[in-house]
C-alpha cells in the first residue's frame, strides 16, 4: 500500500467516516481516500517521492493537517492521526447504547422540614441512548421509569409517595423522558433538551450532562459512563400536596434535585446474564 493511516478519537475509537486528502507542494490534490469501519486508510495510488501535505477531515471533528515525506519506495506511512471533536467536546462512539439499570441509579433529593434532605431512588427503569454518527447534536435518549419502584428507605413514606398526593401510580404507572436535542456546554459537558412526562403532565426538562469515560467490562462489552442533574418543581407536575408544620415550615420542599448516574452498554440490548 502506498498510503496507510489510522484515524482515532482522543479516546482511541475509530473514526470510520474520516477522509484523507493528500496535496503536493503546489497545493494540487493528488490523492483522496476514505477510512474503513475500523478507521484505517489504505490506498495503493502511487506517489512520486517528495514532500506532501496530508489533511484529515471528518464531520463533527476539527481537521488536522500535517506534512508527509514519500520515500523512494513510493510509500507514505502516516501512522495514527487523532481527531478532536469540534468545540473540544467528546461523546462515546456512534450507535446505540443501552442503559444498564443494575449499574445505574436514578435518584432525587427533597428538603425535609427545611433543615435536612430526604434521598430517594427509583429501582426499576430502562433506556436507550443513540449517539449520532455525523452530527452529534442529533443524538437522542429515551428512558422509562416505573413509578411504583420509588424507594426512600421508609415504607410508610414510600406508600404516600405512590398515592394520588404525589406520583399517583394507579393512574400513571410510568415516568418517561424523551430528548429533543443536545447542545455542547463545554469540554465533555452537554445540555440535553427533552420532555419529561409524569402524572400525565408533559414539561420541558433540560439535563446537565457530563460524559465521564468509556471502557471495557469483564463480560466482553464496552461501557460508557455519564452523570446528569436537573431540578424539578413539584407543582409543575400537579403534585401540590403539602403540610405546614410549626412556624410555617413546609414538611416537604417544593423542588427536587434529580441525580442520574448512568452506565450504558454498547449495543441495542443488554448482554444475557
Amino acid at each position: 500500500m502506498a498510503l496507510t493511516a489510522r484515524i482515532r478519537t482522543r479516546d482511541g475509537w475509530a473514526v470510520s467516516h474520516a477522509v484523507v486528502t493528500v496535496t503536493d507542494m503546489t497545493g494540487t490534490q493528488v490523492l483522496r481516500a476514505e477510512a474503513d469501519g475500523d478507521g484505517a486508510v489504505r490506498d495503493a495510488t502511487a506517489l512520486a517521492p517528495g514532500a506532501y501535505t496530508v489533511i484529515v477531515t471528518a464531520v463533527g471533528y476539527a481537521p488536522v493537517a500535517s506534512s508527509a515525506i514519500v520515500t523512494a519506495s513510493g510509500r507514505a506511512e502516516i501512522g495514527t492521526v487523532t481527531l478532536a471533536r469540534q468545540g473540544g467536546t467528546e461523546l462515546p462512539p456512534p450507535g446505540p447504547w443501552t442503559i444498564d439499570p443494575a449499574h445505574s441509579s436514578v435518584g432525587a433529593v427533597a428538603q425535609h422540614l427545611g433543615i435536612s434532605s430526604v434521598h430517594g431512588r427509583f429501582t426499576e427503569f430502562s433506556g436507550l441512548i443513540e449517539i449520532a454518527p455525523d452530527d452529534v447534536t442529533k443524538s437522542r435518549v429515551e428512558a422509562v421509569i416505573r413509578a411504583a419502584s420509588i424507594d426512600t428507605g421508609n415504607g410508610m413514606r414510600d406508600n404516600h409517595l405512590r398515592s394520588a398526593d404525589f406520583l399517583d401510580i394507579e393512574k400513571y404507572p410510568e415516568i418517561t423522558y424523551r430528548s429533543t436535542g443536545l447542545t455542547a456546554a463545554g469540554a465533555d459537558r452537554w445540555t440535553v433538551h427533552g420532555e419529561l412526562t409524569m402524572r400525565g403532565v408533559v414539561r420541558r426538562v433540560d439535563l446537565d450532562l457530563a460524559y465521564l469515560s468509556t471502557g471495557s467490562d469483564p463480560w466482553g462489552g464496552t461501557r460508557a459512563a455519564f452523570r446528569a442533574t436537573t431540578e424539578l418543581r413539584r407543582e409543575d407536575f400537579a403534585m401540590n400536596y403539602n403540610q405546614v408544620v410549626q412556624a410555617g415550615v413546609a414538611l416537604v420542599g417544593t423542588t427536587l434535585k434529580v441525580e442520574l448516574d448512568i452506565q450504558a452498554v454498547q449495543g441495542d440490548s443488554l448482554p444475557q446474564a
